[in-house]
C-alpha cells in the first residue's frame, strides 16, 4: 500500500455561505481549520486535521506542501520512520510550532488509513481501550463578559446541554503582562459570576493564555481559590516553565501547562521539574497520535494528568484525541469547542455526540469520522485582532 495524493483543505463557515440556521456567533469563529486527505492506491482514504491560529494558516499549509514529495509513494503503515524523516531529515532538529501542525494532521491521517485498512479503530491498533467514554468540558461558550450574559450562557451550558465542566478566560483587552490589579480583581469577580451561576457541582476551568507575571499570576489565583475552580491553565508563558512553577507552589488549585509545547521534548523540564500538576497538549500540533501517548506515558511516570488540549474542529481534531484518550491511564478530561461544533456537524460523516458532558466511544474503523468534502466552505476575511498598544 501506498499514498498517491495529498490535499490539503482550508475550511471556515464564512458569512455568505451559511443560512439562517447557523447561529451568529459561528458565523465566524476567529480561524481557519486544516484538514489533511491522504488517498493511497488501494482506494483508502484517510484524514487528518492540523491546529491553527488566526493569520498563521498559509505557515502551516506550507509545511504540508513541502512534505508532499516525500509523501507520496510512501507506505503509511511507516508512522514512526516518517516522523523521525519529517523531524531529522526535514526540520534537521530545528522544528517549530508551523511544522508540527503540518506533520500531526498528516500523522493522524496516516492512523485513519491503518485503521480503515485493518477494519479496526484507531485505539485497537493502540493496544485497545480501557474506557466506554470520556469526559469532556466546554469552551467558547463565554461570547460576552458581562455579568449578566456570562451567567446566562453558563446556565446554557448546564441545563440545555448538560456540561458539567465550563472553561473560560475572564480577561478582556489587550493580554498585558503588568496588569493593574484591578483587572485581575474584575477577572476574578467573573470567576465568581460563573460559579454563583452554575453552582457547586459544575466544574471550572480557568484560561489565562499565557498572559500574566509570576506575581500578577500568584494573586489571580489566591483571588479565585474561594471559588474552587477545577484548574488555572496556563497563568504564565510555558517557555519560561519556573515560573508557572512558581505559580504552582502557591496554590492548591491544579495548574497546567502544555498547548504551546510541541513533542516529547519540550514537555522534558515541566515534569523533571514538576511544574504543572496537568498537561493539556494537542494532538493536532504536538506530532499526532503516536507522539501524544508518548508525552502522556512519559507524564504518567511523574503521576501528571493529561487533558488534551482541543481548539479544532469538534470533528476530526476530536476524534483523533478521543481515540488516544481511551487508551491513555492518566487522562481527565477533553476540551470541546461549542463554538466550532455547528459547523464541524455540518461538514463531518459520524460526529461524535455529546450527552451529559460525555462522548461514548465508537468501534468505527479508524477515526470513526469523514470530511464531507461537498460540505466545505471557505471565505476569506480580512478581519484584524488588536495589534500592539498603538492605534494608527
Amino acid at each position: 500500500m501506498k499514498i498517491i495524493n495529498l490535499e490539503v483543505f482550508i475550511a471556515n463557515p464564512g458569512k455568505n455561505d451559511l443560512d439562517d440556521s447557523f447561529s451568529e456567533s459561528i458565523k465566524y469563529f476567529g480561524k481557519n481549520l486544516i484538514f489533511i486527505k491522504l488517498e493511497t492506491d488501494i482506494g483508502i482514504i484517510g484524514w487528518g486535521e492540523c491546529y491553527s491560529q488566526t493569520d498563521r494558516d498559509t505557515q502551516i499549509t506550507s509545511h504540508v506542501e513541502k512534505l508532499k514529495k516525500y509523501v507520496i509513494n510512501y507506505n503509511p503503515m511507516n508512522i514512526r520512520n516518517f516522523i523521525l524523516g519529517a523531524e531529522r531529515d526535514f526540520a534537521n532538529k530545528r522544528p517549530s510550532m508551523d511544522f508540527w501542525c503540518a506533520v500531526s494532521g498528516i500523522e493522524i491521517a496516516m492512523w485513519d488509513i491503518l485503521g480503515k485498512y485493518y477494519e479496526q479503530p484507531v485505539f485497537n491498533l493502540l493496544g485497545g481501550k480501557i474506557r466506554e467514554r470520556i469526559k469532556v468540558y466546554a469552551n467558547g461558550w463565554a461570547t460576552s463578559l458581562e455579568e449578566e450574559e456570562l451567567s446566562k450562557n453558563a446556565l446554557e451550558m448546564v441545563n440545555k446541554r448538560g456540561f458539567k465542566a465550563l472553561k473560560f478566560d475572564p480577561f478582556t483587552g489587550p493580554w498585558e503582562d503588568w496588569p493593574e490589579n484591578e483587572i485581575l480583581f474584575e477577572a476574578a469577580k467573573r470567576v465568581g459570576v460563573v460559579r454563583e451561576s452554575v453552582g457547586p457541582n459544575v466544574d471550572i476551568l480557568i484560561e489565562v493564555h499565557r498572559r500574566l507575571a509570576v506575581s500578577k499570576a500568584q494573586i489571580f489565583t489566591k483571588e479565585i481559590e474561594k471559588y474552587r475552580p477545577f484548574w488555572i491553565e496556563e497563568p504564565c508563558i510555558s517557555e519560561n516553565i519556573d515560573s508557572i512553577k512558581e505559580v504552582k507552589d502557591i496554590t492548591h488549585i491544579p495548574i497546567v501547562t502544555g498547548e504551546a509545547l510541541y513533542s516529547r521534548n519540550m514537555f522534558r523540564d515541566v515534569f523533571q521539574k514538576r511544574a504543572a500538576d496537568i498537561i493539556n497538549p494537542d494532538i493536532c500540533n504536538t506530532g499526532g497520535i503516536l507522539e501524544l501517548i508518548n508525552i502522556s506515558s512519559m507524564a504518567e511516570t511523574f503521576s501528571i494528568g493529561v487533558s488534551p488540549h482541543g481548539w479544532n474542529s469538534t470533528g476530526i481534531g476530536a476524534s483523533a484525541a478521543i481515540q488516544v484518550s481511551s487508551v491513555i491511564n492518566n487522562f481527565i478530561i477533553y476540551e470541546y469547542m461549542v463554538h466550532v461544533e455547528e459547523f464541524s456537524q455540518k461538514i463531518t460523516k459520524n460526529h461524535p455526540v455529546v450527552e451529559d458532558s460525555f462522548i461514548e466511544i465508537k468501534n468505527l474503523p479508524g477515526l470513526g469520522t469523514e470530511i464531507l468534502e461537498n460540505e466545505l466552505t471557505f471565505n476569506e476575511t480580512s478581519n484584524k485582532r488588536n495589534f500592539g498598544n498603538l492605534n494608527f
